[in-house]
């Protein structure tokens, strides 16, 4: 185009301007300068929208800095050349007293940070352990633990010979189909992010009208969950109010009960007082173990240990006793009634004890699941008859620490003829076992292990009331189930429903973001997930102990999700 060209084109589009300006005005409309722009409707989106928390508050680190050490060649002050002998000698002093000082308080100050990170033995109350949130969230925890507390909620058993059938018996084949619909109609009902780091337990309050469920995480924190109760409408930045597919349900306090706020407290058992459920137990890798009284609203601790890491806690129906397991590869077992320095631990294998289950209607059994790959049944009663040695003055004993049996005495014990049943049972799993736990009649037994296997037993009476070994530990049922949660999600671990009044089943995590329910055959009853609202593995899981359609799960991130029939 030549310059002729490209100056006449020009005056002709000014040309236009000018007139669609004319006519603009005499419209009296201004002449647009930005183009409108197009609102389409966007797509549905088919991914699942994370819980939009209602609760901002953040854990905050609050370890003690040291005052920053500064030469002294920089804190000498300059000295005046002319200066007397006697104010030489008074700035000297200064100078010390000031250097001193200083000193005092860095080590004042690492002291402070050193006891920051050590776990605390005393008495808690509510203040202190919900410090990281809102003070105006203590009345209404307060109302919600007294609630539970107006009734007494026993843990229940089934009997022994609850829900045992004849081969041909089709009673049994009704009872599992009718299950199965109940279960398969469990939707997401209510969702949040209970905890601020991974889930690593859980329990489920008995009381039936209500869904209070309890979660243990990675930094020592207990989530303390009423799915179902009402809870303030979140609003965002624009003051909009949240989608309710969106919103979290339900409400939730988070209380630090164990301390440091670090992984070297995560909460490894989470366990209701069997005796009403006024109070739960927690234990964690702190090496210790606390109780959460619902009425007074203070945590006391129960039981410490200076080197064994405490892998899980389980208790009989009485209540008296707590048998606990450890990394050492140790069983402690702990009168409630006593004073701590009557307790008496016990290394049963010479790698990590993962669990330890109490047996709730023949309470001397327990079992026990170990890194050594070994499925273990052991009878407390020819346990505890190991003689104990008279202690030296210098022995743990006198430390308030338990009387200590090693693995070589425990293994010459049942090498002699006293000690011959104290383990009526042993099975070699082909890796380590990662969890065993009995059913609430007593009569069965699943174990999760890392070859990817869910195994199931089943002992009748006339096994478990003999006094000698019994005669077969081969499993009657194994189902693959991929339990390779690598080093991020939490050990998957099959868990029986604690409720008597129904089939024995068991739920589990699913790596394909669902949850499993399988019955004590071995039949799958359901495997219950939502593509649209959940995308991680629900690796921790437990179930109503007085509700059949009721089950809860957590996953890494500390989100919880309530399953239930939809409406209710």
């Amino acid at each position: 185009m030549s310059d002729s060209d490209a100056s006449d084109y020009e005056l002709e589009r000014e040309a236009n301007i000018a007139r669609n300006r004319e006519i603009l005005a005499q419209l009296d409309m201004d002449m647009p300068t930005i183009p409108i722009p197009i609102k389409r409707k966007e797509a549905p989106s088919t991914k699942a929208k994370p819980i939009q928390p209602s609760k901002k508050a953040k854990r905050e680190k609050t370890t003690p800095v040291a005052p920053t050490r500064q030469s002294a060649r920089l804190r000498k002050t300059v000295a005046d050349p002319n200066e007397s002998p006697s104010k030489k000698r008074k700035r000297e002093q200064e100078e010390e007293r000031q250097r001193k000082t200083e000193e005092e308080e860095r080590l004042e100050a690492e002291e402070r940070a050193r006891e920051a990170k050590r776990p605390r033995h005393q008495d808690l109350d509510l203040p202190i352990l919900i410090q990281d949130m809102d003070v105006d969230e203590i009345p209404s925890l307060r109302t919600t633990l007294e609630a539970v507390t107006q009734e007494k909620y026993p843990k229940r058993t089934a009997e022994k010979e609850a829900f045992v059938f004849n081969e041909d018996d089709k009673k049994e084949e009704a009872i599992i189909s009718e299950l199965k619909e109940k279960f398969q109609c469990l939707k997401v009902v209510s969702r949040a992010k209970v905890t601020q780091d991974r889930i690593y337990s859980a329990a489920y309050h008995p009381e039936p009208t209500k869904d209070l469920i309890f979660f243990g995480d990675k930094h020592g924190q207990l989530g303390i969950w009423d799915a179902r109760a009402a809870s303030d409408e979140a609003a965002d930045e624009d003051g909009d109010v949240t989608a309710s597919d969106d919103r979290e349900g339900g409400r939730y306090w988070r209380l630090q009960v164990h301390w440091p706020a670090t992984s070297k407290s995560s909460i490894s058992t989470v366990k209701l007082d069997p005796v009403n459920a006024h109070s739960v137990y927690t234990s964690a890798y702190d090496c210790t173990i606390r109780s959460l009284s619902f009425e007074s609203g203070i945590s006391r601790e129960i039981y410490s240990t200076e080197d064994a890491l405490i892998s899980s806690i389980d208790l009989p129906p009485d209540g008296n006793e707590m048998w606990i397991s450890d990394a050492l590869g140790g069983l402690t077992h702990l009168d409630l009634r006593e004073e701590k320095s009557k307790a008496r631990w016990y290394q049963v294998s010479d790698q990590k004890v993962g669990s330890v289950s109490v047996n709730p209607t023949n309470p001397h059994y327990l079992v026990t699941a170990s890194n050594s790959r070994a499925l273990r049944i052991w009878d407390a009663r020819r346990l505890e008859n190991i003689a104990v040695q008279s202690a030296p003055s210098s022995s743990r004993h006198d430390r308030d620490q338990p009387f200590e049996f090693e693995n070589s005495v425990v293994e010459e014990y049942i090498a002699s003829p006293k000690g011959k049943a104290v383990m009526r049972a042993e099975w070699k799993h082909n890796k380590s076992v990662s969890s065993a736990y009995w059913d609430a009649r007593g009569r069965s037994v699943v174990s999760t292990s890392y070859d990817d296997n869910i195994r199931l037993w089943e002992f009748n009476s006339s096994v478990l009331g003999r006094d000698s070994v019994f005669p077969s530990s081969r499993p009657f049922k194994q189902i693959r189930h991929n339990c390779q949660t690598g080093k991020w999600l939490t050990i998957l671990k099959a868990q029986w429903t604690p409720n008597p009044d129904t089939y024995p089943h068991f739920t589990i995590g699913n790596m394909e973001h669902s949850l499993d329910i399988f019955s004590c055959k071995g039949d799958l009853l359901a495997r219950l997930s939502d593509r649209q609202r959940i995308t991680a593995v629900q690796a921790v899981t437990c179930s109503h102990p007085s509700v059949v359609e009721r089950a809860a799960s957590g996953n890494a991130s500390g989100r919880c999700i309530l399953w239930a029939p939809p409406g209710e």
